[in-house]
């Protein structure tokens, strides 16, 4: 079963959300906001996307920049900014698609076609 993270009241969640409905894709929804992902959950969505991990945070964020991040991160190890992204889901890039052995963040619709047979 895949698993859905996003913020209900993100518009690029609720297009990828009718885009998956669209292909009958079967999922659970996870808001990222009530349910944030632990640093350990990130750890292992990390670990199987193969992305950078810079890719997991939602730079256009208003805690991204209220936090300076943008300086702060390359300082930052990376079990330091896993920590900080499982403290706050609105930190976290959405959506996130996650299957048993592959992550999709953020929503592009060829990249999500190439993996969603629908």
């Amino acid at each position: 079963m895949l698993t859905f993270f996003c913020y209900p009241k993100c518009t690029t969640c609720q297009k990828a959300r009718k885009w998956l409905e669209s292909k009958n894709v079967e999922f659970t929804v996870r808001d990222i906001k009530e349910d944030n992902p632990s640093a350990q959950e990130l750890r292992g969505l990390y670990t199987r996307s193969g992305l950078p991990l810079k890719r997991f945070f939602n730079t256009s964020g208003l805690q991204y920049k209220a936090l300076g991040l943008k300086d702060k991160l390359p300082a930052m190890s990376e079990e330091d900014q896993l920590e900080l992204l499982g403290t706050d889901g609105m930190l976290v890039k959405r959506p996130i698609l996650a299957g048993e052995d592959f992550v999709l963040v953020g929503f592009r619709e060829e990249e999500w076609s190439a993996r969603i047979r629908g």
